[in-house]
């Protein structure tokens, strides 16, 4: 097949075009870097012309009350290319429960996104992912200080980026969900517990206090971002992936 990867040198982009073109595909990496400005459109008719599929692993460059307009003019940009390059299959990644948090920002965004992506003109299928395991030092730095970090009890559900990379292979080459999947990691853990699991695997003295009003993940309540029964559960385990990033 022939596929572009929208954000294709980024941290899932870059994993998801090497693992396309192991599998035999050709495929198309677009980003800033290689020419490609989603929001002006420049470069995307060059970058999708014959391509059968496209998928949209691109982001924000923020999580506040900017990144709707951005999902808004992306993928309205992206949608209308993709209709004049005849592309067949449209395919994004976003994040489970994110229509169930509208107090944040950038959920309301990805939903957004998610909205336009149905509502286009082109088979479509919406990849949702849990939290990546590569993000727990980036939420720990949030609220952070060289003695402690602060963390909810919320409740989530962590994959590997290599896991969600393998499931945005198979949708990708396969014919359109017209729908959405929930990929998610094995293990549910709260927030302030995987924490401390990973200061205590680094050996990193800091201590974790449990503060509910800490960080963006106060806002979600429940379980909104633990799968649900019909996801597709991947087997790399928090603990596993740890001992070897060590």
């Amino acid at each position: 097949m022939n596929i572009t990867v929208i954000g294709g040198t980024g941290l899932i982009g870059s994993q998801l075009v090497s693992r396309l073109r192991e599998a035999g595909h050709e495929v198309v990496a677009s980003s800033l870097s290689t020419g490609v400005d989603l929001l002006t459109g420049a470069g995307l008719d060059q970058a999708l012309k014959g391509a059968d599929t496209v998928v949209n692993v691109s982001n924000s460059p923020t999580f506040d009350e900017a990144s709707p307009d951005f999902f808004r003019t992306t993928t309205g940009q992206l949608l209308a290319a993709g209709e004049r390059a005849g592309v067949r299959h449209q395919v994004i990644l976003s994040i489970v429960g994110v229509d169930q948090v509208p107090q944040l920002d950038y959920y309301r965004a990805k939903t957004l996104q998610e909205d336009l992506l149905r509502q286009g003109p082109t088979p479509y299928s919406i990849v949702r992912a849990t939290q990546f395991f590569e993000f727990m030092d980036a939420v720990m730095s949030w609220t952070a200080d060289e003695e402690t970090v602060r963390l909810p009890a919320t409740r989530v559900q962590p994959i590997s980026t290599a896991d969600v990379v393998q499931a945005l292979a198979d949708v990708a080459t396969a014919p359109p969900l017209n729908g959405t999947l929930d990929v998610a990691g094995p293990d549910v853990f709260p927030l302030d517990e995987l924490g401390r699991r990973t200061l205590s695997a680094r050996k990193d003295p800091r201590s974790v206090v449990t503060d509910e009003t800490a960080g963006m993940f106060a806002a979600v309540e429940g379980d909104v971002l633990v799968a649900g029964p019909d996801a597709r559960v991947a087997a790399t385990r928090y603990e596993d992936w740890l001992g070897a990033t060590r």
